[in-house]
């Protein structure tokens, strides 16, 4: 990926980004103390581990004779992401997994199999994992359930910093043509436009088969669901920040809603590329998808999965997306795009924490219930 100028100016904002667009990391995500009592009840057979007790266990460096089944495998995409996971449940196992990023080699599961991953940020590193995880003799993955959880940039013009968003639709914001700003005809808007298209006003033909990916409906439906009522964690620097946004809905508490999101390796920012997002996301779903959320890696995972579900190995239909949202992707009226970029939103703690938060319900609905989930999402 090719570092702009911007970027180098501001070097400690990129270094502090997530895998996330313009998400600012602020050392380590914080343990924020989970509802003692999560959404649809704990399972009896699931343990809340405190901080001491979260010891990995001896990492499994050889395959086991038979792959371990999975009910749940959580994907994460960088380490704040996962340390969102790791103190709350009992880690029994950690296998070492071939083909994984060297930052994150492992995948620890739980005694219910419950299984967490971290691929690293990026397209490129979230695919490479995704296909590691898919075909490795590890792990049995035909009826997992597979969640993934990240935090990213939100759109004040749909969710709140701290909301958990549940997408529908994942769509690549990189696939696309580009002409610098300063040589774009003139009554364009930006200089995207998609590949094979004439103007960025004519929806491209999808000739390479990642540009989209829907969520299946019946399993958002329920995610939607279990967690409607899901206990947010806020803060009050995060309060602050939305306060400076005129949009009901960036003013708003925290909360789980629906919305879709768009994948890119360059980091946007400000209001015209987040209008061009909400506009591409649009375009490339024939007016169904709502753009809310900025990340890297979705679609890139959605790939590596998707040719593991050709080799018959995990089921696509069974893949969902869960982002948090830590910042906002544009800045508030009066304040350039530089300075928004540079913002301390306040929101990332809350927004780590809300992985958890908004996804236990649905996990622990699965692993609670495990013979209702096992040949599918049971009724809502």
């Amino acid at each position: 990926m090719q570092i702009k100028p911007l970027f180098l100016a501001s070097i400690s904002v990129v270094l502090a980004l997530s895998a996330c667009t313009a998400v600012p990391l602020q050392g380590p995500a914080p343990v924020v103390t989970a509802p003692a009592q999560p959404a649809g009840g704990l399972p009896s057979n699931v343990t809340v581990a405190s901080m001491e007790e979260a010891r990995p266990p001896a990492v499994i460096a050889t395959a086991p004779v038979s792959p371990r089944p999975v009910k749940v495998l959580i994907v994460t995409l960088y380490g704040p992401e996962a340390q969102a996971w790791q103190p709350k449940l009992t880690w029994t196992q950690t296998y070492k997994v071939p083909g994984l990023s060297a930052n994150f080699p492992t995948v620890q599961c739980t005694a219910d199999d419950i299984c967490l991953m971290t691929t690293d940020m990026g397209h490129s590193n979230a695919a490479a994992s995704a296909m590691a995880i898919a075909f490795s003799n590890f792990f049995d993955l035909k009826k997992a359930y597979i969640f993934i959880t990240g935090v990213g940039g939100i759109n004040p013009n749909v969710g709140s910093v701290g909301s958990a968003t549940w997408a529908r639709y994942v769509v690549d914001f990189g696939l696309a043509h580009e002409f610098d700003a300063r040589e774009k005809p003139d009554h364009w808007q930006v200089g995207y436009f998609g590949i094979k298209s004439p103007d960025p006003d004519t929806k491209p033909p999808l000739r390479y088969g990642t540009e989209l990916f829907q969520v299946d409906e019946v399993l958002l439906q329920k995610a939607l669901q279990l967690s409607r009522r899901a206990a947010l964690a806020d803060t009050p620097e995060a309060q602050a920040y939305r306060a400076k946004y005129p949009q009901t809905s960036a003013q708003a508490a925290p909360s789980v809603i629906q919305c879709d999101t768009a994948s890119g390796d360059t980091y946007w920012h400000g209001d015209i590329l987040g209008s061009w997002a909400s506009k591409w996301v649009s375009l490339l779903t024939d007016g169904k998808g709502n753009y809310c959320t900025t990340q890297q890696e979705d679609n890139a995972v959605f790939e590596g999965l998707k040719r593991g579900a050709a080799a018959g190995r995990l089921q696509m239909n069974r893949v969902a997306v869960l982002r948090t949202g830590s910042n906002f992707e544009r800045p508030y009226p009066g304040q350039s795009a530089l300075d928004s970029l540079n913002t301390k939103s306040g929101g990332y703690p809350a927004a780590t924490a809300n992985l958890y938060n908004a996804a236990w319900p649905v996990v622990s609905d699965i692993v609670k219930n495990w013979a209702q989930w096992k040949d599918g999402v049971p009724g809502l």
